[in-house]
């Protein structure tokens, strides 16, 4: 797999001159932890995102968590794009293609890097799934069967993929989405321990503004036939979700200030805690908890992502998540799970 291009413009965001919900910031008075005590304590990092990641400047506000604390979030608004580059590939057009006109999918073994969707993966995906039904190209033409219109991307984006948009590579576009698309994230100042784990719905935000989104319905997508194709960051389009992440290549890693070689830090998690990649400078992994979770001196509690294949980021919310909070779309193309009522 070719390496994801790491080519983004990285500036800080300004929350100066703000005043909301009786919270006011400024050059001066500000609500935000200053950057060095960030190091000793959990919780997001405004500066940590690249520039362009939100549609709005974030703005803290008061609310509650599923659990029934009161509390307050920042408000991250985002446009349903990743800032700093344009999504793809994701499909090939011809079984000819290499690796440089596709795009990346899951390792049938649920371990380890993503596989290149090339001309020749999606030839041979009958012996890589060993099922002879696989067909997702034509073999009079040896053209790659793809959602090319925004009404294919629509038909093939629900749980039970319509029957004309089986047997197809799926990929959507930006242009898709409405002119005034926008999601809402609504995430702990100051990150609250759970009584008890939550399960995973929406992952969290990365530090390019798109979703990291929960695990992917793969029984459903291959029982349709179809290949629901990332780009090599990891991430795919749809019209409710925006670009959204499936898995970590390496694409939004931002080293934070420290010492340690510790693991880069890739975004943050909907309870607040700082999510990281899953090996250190040194190619190391660290003991984990269920969550896939731990705790050092520096950043306190933390997750660390699995591996890209594995259909996850996290294994389960170490935090309070908030009661309200629009970051999970809704079923992106291939049959994901629409979003379950709080």
């Amino acid at each position: 797999m070719r390496l994801p291009s790491k080519t983004l413009s990285i500036s800080f965001i300004s929350v100066s001159a703000l005043s909301f919900s009786g919270y006011a910031l400024s050059s001066n008075q500000s609500n935000f932890p200053a950057k060095e005590s960030l190091k000793a304590q959990p919780g997001i990092d405004i500066s940590m995102f690249i520039d362009g990641a939100f549609s709005e400047t974030p703005k803290i506000v008061d609310c509650v968590t599923t659990a029934g604390t009161e509390t307050t979030c920042y408000e991250l608004k985002t446009s349903g794009a990743p800032a700093g580059r344009m999504p793809g590939a994701f499909c090939p057009r011809n079984i000819s293609d290499g690796a440089e006109q596709g795009g990346a999918w899951f390792s049938k073994d649920g371990s380890g890097d993503l596989v290149d969707i090339t001309g020749q993966f999606i030839l041979k995906l009958d012996e890589y799934y060993d099922d002879e039904k696989w067909q997702v190209y034509d073999i009079k033409t040896n053209k790659v069967r793809y959602t090319a219109t925004k009404e294919a991307c629509l038909g093939a984006a629900k749980p039970n993929v319509e029957a004309e948009y089986q047997q197809n590579c799926i990929e959507c576009e930006l242009s898709y989405l409405d002119d005034d698309f926008s999601l809402t994230y609504l995430i702990p100042t100051t990150p609250i321990p759970a009584a008890e784990t939550g399960r995973v719905r929406t992952v969290g935000i990365a530090l390019d503004g798109a979703e990291l989104s929960g695990p992917a319905p793969i029984d459903a997508i291959l029982g349709s036939y179809t290949i629901v194709a990332f780009d090599d960051c990891g991430g795919h389009i749809n019209v409710h979700q925006g670009y959204h992440y499936h898995a970590s290549t390496g694409c939004t890693d931002k080293t934070f200030e420290s010492t340690d070689g510790h693991a880069e830090l890739i975004g943050y998690a909907t309870d607040g805690y700082a999510i990281y990649a899953m090996k250190d400078a040194q190619g190391k992994e660290e003991s984990l908890d269920e969550c896939r979770g731990t705790t050092d001196d520096i950043r306190g509690y933390h997750y660390h992502v699995a591996s890209a294949s594995e259909n996850m980021f996290i294994g389960c919310m170490h935090g309070e998540t908030i009661r309200s909070n629009q970051g999970a779309g809704g079923p992106p193309p291939g049959g994901d799970h629409p979003p379950k009522p709080e």
